[in-house]
């Protein structure tokens, strides 16, 4: 559940005059008068969610979001909410499979996905959750079997997902298919 921070709400803009027309008798110093534009310049905050209502949003060079005062309806307002952080899993590569995995002096549960795969794409959330939940108890990493896949024939991986946990270099247990999060719990508390 997100927590509302703050809540900005920016005035409506004020716009120059329009021009006269030109006539014959206007002086051309009347016709060219500057175009004010005032923009708000909001921090980019990783963890936070900018939701603006009836305006745009304009991201300039730099970490900031730029509303620039000519997109900006009347009484648009800004909203800043925190958001859920996750422990955000780390891929594997076969460069680095024999350091981060069968080097590890804590147990590792390591989820072999493809970027094609529709149950994968469902069971990344519960992979993150977990990595949330044991954080300083078990390391989690994924395997893009498209990317990798001599790590996925090396371990026998013929569907996907499957989780695979490994504990001092050993493969432990296999989980294959998008199953429920008690299901991987059950089998992550064996070796903890």
């Amino acid at each position: 559940m997100a927590t509302l921070l703050e809540s900005l709400t920016v005035p409506a803009p004020t716009f120059p005059k329009p021009k006269p027309k030109p006539t014959t008798t206007t002086p051309l110093s009347a016709l060219a008068s500057p175009v004010h534009r005032r923009s708000l310049r909001l921090p980019h905050v990783k963890g936070l969610k900018l939701s603006v209502n009836s305006s745009t949003l304009n991201r300039s060079p730099g970490s900031f979001l730029t509303l620039t005062s000519s997109r900006l309806s009347r009484g648009a307002r800004i909203v800043c909410e925190a958001q859920e952080t996750t422990v955000e899993v780390a891929a594997v590569t076969d460069a680095t499979w024999k350091s981060v995995v069968l080097e590890s002096e804590s147990p590792v549960l390591v989820e072999f996905w493809a970027p094609w795969c529709g149950p994968c794409r469902m069971i990344h959330p519960v992979i993150d959750e977990l990595a949330a939940q044991y954080t300083g108890k078990l390391k989690c990493y994924k395997v893009n079997t498209d990317d990798c896949p001599s790590i996925a024939t090396q371990y026998g991986v013929r569907s996907i997902p499957t989780a695979i946990i490994f504990k001092n270099g050993e493969k432990k247990e296999t989980i294959i298919g998008a199953v429920p999060k008690t299901t991987l719990t059950t089998s992550i508390e064996k070796f903890l």
